[in-house]
């Protein structure tokens, strides 16, 4: 499989809202060093804003961030905002608020409501934006969402936010939010190698409403934050032989593959594998391929 021309083009679109992206996006935390948030090596900083520009050259136009997406030197807001500002107009950046990071990186307790429009002022200061195209609440173990998700979806009346999403939750969390404001994306863990039946409900529930749904981890699998898995099964590295691509891309196939909803936001901070995650875009399983990768989940739960 040839990665010279392919773009985001390929793997379709899905609108978030009123807003067309590629299903094929952009994880920022990776950008950020070689272990995730403040731990490991930094990253190279001209590396990082290349990454950033190539993405856009091959067509993306989904990046997902946060403020609390920082290490030791480097933030992932601020290279956004360094790379890719002025920012083209279909340009589409997602970030989250909820969790909180003191500057030493040591993580906080959990915003209350009334703190989440200061997450949402750093964030637009951090980015140079005047408003937010796409926020997430990040669900911090709380059993209802309702205070903090009617605090975002007062900031999205006020102008500040245009889009609303909700994190890390289960089903009925999504019902909780929609009785509040519109919900145009949900972002959970969800992974070829990690059964979860909340994420496979909420999946299904967001195919039904029309409601993207955006794995996170979906390449990294079991372990997560601190970077891309290499414990792939026998059926991803025959499929990955098969196809001539790498078992990184057949994940990122399946996981597109599990419906027109599903937006793929691998994250790197290496330019080679991003080429590598944006031509997975255009890799389409056979119905049997996948298949096969679903008996070979069904068996890790």
């Amino acid at each position: 499989m040839t990665t010279e021309t392919i773009t985001a083009h390929a793997s379709g679109t899905w609108n978030l809202g009123d807003l067309p992206v590629h299903r094929l996006g952009l994880g920022a935390m990776r950008l950020t060093g070689s272990a995730a948030f403040h731990h490991g090596v930094p990253s190279r900083r001209e590396r990082s804003l290349d990454v950033l520009r190539t993405a856009l050259e091959l067509g993306v136009n989904h990046i997902d961030t946060a403020a609390f997406y920082f290490s030791a030197l480097r933030s992932a807001n601020e290279l956004i905002n360094s790379a890719l500002a002025p920012y083209p107009d279909d340009l589409v950046i997602a970030t989250k608020v909820g969790p909180h990071r003191e500057y030493d990186g040591e993580w906080g307790t959990a915003a209350r409501p009334d703190q989440l429009r200061g997450h949402v002022e750093e964030n637009l200061r951090q980015l140079g934006r005047d408003h937010l195209d796409l926020v997430y609440l990040r669900r911090m173990r709380q059993d209802s969402i309702a205070e903090h998700f009617g605090a975002l979806a007062e900031l999205r009346e006020a102008g500040l936010v245009r889009h609303l999403g909700i994190s890390s939750v289960q089903p009925r969390h999504l019902a909780e939010a929609r009785a509040i404001a519109p919900v145009v994306a949900v972002q959970n863990r969800y992974a070829l190698d990690r059964p979860d039946s909340n994420a496979d409900e909420l999946l299904r529930l967001c195919g039904e409403s029309g409601i993207a749904f955006v794995p996170f981890y979906a390449v990294a699998g079991e372990v997560g934050e601190r970077g891309a898995t290499d414990a792939h099964d026998e059926d991803v590295r025959a499929l990955a032989r098969a196809h001539g691509v790498t078992p990184a891309q057949i994940r990122i196939a399946w996981t597109l593959s599990r419906g027109p909803h599903v937006l793929a936001i691998p994250g790197t901070g290496n330019p080679d594998h991003l080429r590598q995650n944006v031509a997975a875009g255009a890799l389409r399983l056979t119905d049997t391929e996948v298949a096969r990768l679903d008996a070979g989940r069904m068996r890790e739960g």
